[in-house]
């Protein structure tokens, strides 16, 4: 029984015969054009049975069945690939008609990527019941690959071992061209560094411009930046180093002085970082970056201290806050703090070891809120404060002005005074009075909901009045535009949103809609934190319009699904609801 043996030529993707073969029969190899790889060919593109074949062919394949209906066959076939070759063999019975379907041919690449090597399985399916003349001939895609050669280029990566090298460089000094003298000021103490004009030189402008014409340069530094000093120089050489807290500002002061932008940029990273975990030294860095003229660690520190002013005014870091630092955080409405009387004694205690001019003091005394302090509070404030007791008449007027607001109605109070003032604005204060806080165990995991009950207003008045919130929590919230809708009237749904597609979501609504809160509209905000040494220790603060009952932006980047989200503490989320009235003034204010 003849036999058909095939070359399978990568670089071409066609067949070509070796041994043209004679036509023995139903079932076995037929010539075939040459193709494309992975196209069938032109017999195997017969749909519905002889009809689709040329006449001379299908002639000469009913007389080779009539002939020798029981032959069998066996097609070796080879494939030759860059590397090797393989060969499979495969038997099945002939088709007993002329009608019957062709062998259905599989395509199979082997998993080795350096050889391109093909097999062509020709089996029967099914049983003689379930064969008709329209089975179609089957094509498993081949993989993508290049037959010609490669799919895709190799990476080489030796980054870690030039790495070393230049470390090696460095601490042994070989070929060297350039010596740095590194001395502490107010000391003998000198280091020194053999280097490389050329490595400095890509690092630093500064450096190419000092070793221009010069081998060997002096450089004074204070002691912190000498200290640190081998560290910049590993920087300049590997393009890394390692950050403490203490050697922040050496090392940025070093990148400042000797122009080096991308480890400029990159402390100031890790120091905006810090400050939101509570580990960084906030006020020592806000002085440092008003010197420097760096906005943005500037405005990082002020926010961090204002959401946590209540943990800076109990630590060490208070004594060190500037008068000017001071300037800038009492006029804010963010500060969270317990209450207003935390934040007068948080002054007092600074005045006390400050001692500054009478002007300063007088000026950040009456930046107290003191209609936002209770009477009886008031009351003691005036009998035991030092603070009042010595510039008690320059705050006179506004201690009169807190009575009298306490004293009447805010309707009342609202016709002759103006009360859209910051004075009667409360701050985002953590007293029980104006909020609640809530800890949400696995957030990602579904819906939650709490209730929390605050007071009317900050007024005497309205001190014995509650307001009842309802909270709801949605991890995963759709907005309209994602939900599925209907495409048609027969209630074939559009595919569902995925569940990562949603959005965390807050929404705050009073428990009801009473005549309580005439003349009173109510700021919400949230705060999400982490307790730390058992004071909160604020991360993010979300502000709701106060004609909203949600923040649009409530954890819009958070990741709730990792454990070590930024967002969350031991798996939690740490929220604080703050609600703030603010008085309408009802009738304009005689002039």
């Amino acid at each position: 029984m003849p036999t058909s043996s095939l070359t399978f030529t990568p670089s071409l993707g066609t067949y070509r015969s070796l041994a043209a073969p004679r036509w023995p029969g139903p079932g076995t190899a037929y010539p075939q054009e040459s193709t494309g790889f992975g196209q069938v060919p032109w017999e195997a593109r017969r749909h519905s049975g002889p009809q689709a074949e040329c006449p001379g062919l299908q002639q000469q394949r009913v007389q080779e069945a009539q002939r020798s209906p029981q032959a069998t066959t066996s097609l070796h076939q080879e494939a030759v690939g860059e590397q090797g070759a393989t060969s499979s063999q495969v038997q099945g019975s002939l088709p007993t008609s002329p009608e019957d379907p062709p062998y259905s041919p599989r395509v199979t690449l082997p998993a080795a990527p350096q050889a391109n090597l093909g097999h062509l399985n020709f089996t029967r399916e099914g049983t003689e019941a379930q064969r008709s003349p329209a089975s179609r001939i089957r094509l498993r895609a081949p993989q993508k690959a290049d037959v010609g050669g490669e799919s895709a280029g190799t990476s080489i990566n030796h980054s870690q071992m030039l790495l070393q090298r230049l470390q090696e460089l460095l601490r042994q000094g070989n070929a060297s061209d350039v010596v740095l003298r590194v001395q502490a000021m107010g000391t003998d103490e000198v280091r020194v560094f053999h280097a490389h004009r050329l490595l400095l030189g890509l690092q630093s402008e500064q450096f190419r411009e000092l070793l221009s014409n010069q081998s060997e340069v002096v450089l004074q530094e204070s002691r912190d930046c000498a200290a640190v000093f081998d560290k910049f120089i590993r920087y300049l050489y590997c393009g890394e180093l390692t950050v403490l807290l203490a050697q922040a500002i050496p090392l940025h002061q070093l990148a400042t002085k000797y122009r080096v932008a991308s480890l400029q940029r990159g402390v100031a990273d890790y120091m905006r970082a810090h400050l939101a975990g509570g580990a960084g030294p906030a006020v020592g860095w806000y002085h440092y970056a008003v010197s420097t003229g760096d906005e943005a660690l500037r405005q990082s520190c002020l926010q961090f201290l204002a959401w946590n002013l209540s943990a800076v005014a109990g630590s060490a870091e208070w004594g060190a806050v500037s008068p000017e630092l001071l300037a800038q955080l009492l006029p804010r409405s963010d500060l969270v703090l317990q209450d207003e009387l935390e934040l007068f004694q948080a002054l007092e205690a600074w005045l006390g070891r400050a001692r500054p001019p009478p002007a300063v003091a007088e000026r950040a005394l009456r930046a107290i809120r003191y209609p936002m302090i209770p009477p009886a509070q008031l009351f003691q404030l005036q009998a035991r404060s030092a603070a009042l007791a010595r510039h008690g008449p320059a705050v006179a007027d506004l201690l009169l002005q807190a009575y009298q607001f306490h004293a009447a109605s805010p309707l009342h109070y609202a016709k002759f005074f103006d009360v859209n003032g910051s004075a009667f604005l409360p701050r985002n204060y953590l007293a029980p009075a104006w909020g609640a806080p809530w800890v949400i165990n696995n957030p990602a995991r579904d819906d939650r909901s709490t209730s929390f009950q605050t007071q009317l207003g900050p007024s005497g008045h309205d001190s014995g009045r509650r307001v009842t919130w309802n909270v709801l929590f949605s991890p995963r919230w759709l907005p309209v535009s994602l939900r599925p809708v209907y495409a048609d009237a027969t209630g074939t749904a559009l595919p569902l949103a995925r569940p990562e597609d949603g959005r965390p979501r807050l929404v705050v609504t009073p428990a009801s809609s009473g005549g309580d809160a005439a003349g009173v509209s109510f700021q919400k905000t949230v705060l999400v934190g982490a307790r730390h040494h058992g004071r909160l220790l604020v991360r993010h603060a979300y502000s709701f319009h106060q004609s909203s009952e949600e923040a649009g932006d409530f954890l819009a980047h958070a990741d709730l699904q990792r454990r070590n989200s930024e967002y969350l503490v031991e798996n939690a989320l740490h929220l604080h609801l703050i609600v703030k009235p603010v008085y309408h003034t009802l009738i304009r204010t005689p002039k």
